[in-house]
């Protein structure tokens, strides 16, 4: 197997922006195996954002593969405005809009990740139920914001491009989502 593909993606930063628009240089000269290293660089962060907004395996492999199919055709017309990984996330985001508006509206996603670190296994668990039921009442907006921002890592302005929507909408989408998450979560605990 080729050396390259063998990467894992690290946090998101410039020198991982240069290989990713080595790679979409490549994929633009109909370069199969710079989609392949594409491929397995962005599949793992792609299906762990894409379960959150689907809670279906099949949907969110559909949709990864319907991304990577624009990111073929159209890797010639990336024009360097944002990161590479912002626009295949948005793409991924857009893509999935579509597929869950073809579909019904009762398969957006109801869980998410428990903080990493948690000394009990039945407390992680615990920890994990409380997020998911808290998430599943924000609004699709304000829980997507929240997933790009910290399960994914992009800042305020990439998820402006993701979601296109203006900066400031992302950060009032932000706020209101914590402040909703903290009653939600509080109310939880308190119901205990």
């Amino acid at each position: 197997m080729h050396q390259a593909s063998e990467r894992r993606p690290g946090p998101p930063g410039a020198n991982q922006n240069e290989q990713d628009l080595a790679l979409l240089a490549r994929i633009a000269a109909q370069d199969a195996q710079a989609m392949h290293e594409l491929y397995h660089l962005y599949h793992r962060r792609l299906a762990r954002f894409l379960m959150r907004l689907t809670s279906r395996y099949d949907l969110a492999e559909e949709i990864i593969n319907d991304t990577f199919w624009v990111i073929w055709q159209h890797a010639a017309d990336f024009r360097s405005a944002s990161r590479v990984s912002t626009w295949i996330f948005g793409i991924a985001y857009r893509r999935g809009l579509k597929t869950l508006k073809r579909l019904r509206p009762d398969l957006m996603v109801e869980e998410s990740e428990a903080p990493e670190q948690v000394e009990e296994p039945w407390l992680q668990a615990e920890l994990r139920e409380w997020l998911g039921v808290a998430l599943a009442k924000l609004p699709h907006e304000q829980r997507v914001v929240l997933e790009l921002a910290y399960h994914v890592g992009h800042s305020c302005e990439e998820i402006a491009t993701i979601m296109q929507c203006p900066v400031n909408t992302v950060k009032t989408r932000m706020f209101h989502a914590r402040r909703k998450l903290k009653t939600l979560l509080s109310g939880l605990a308190g119901s205990l």
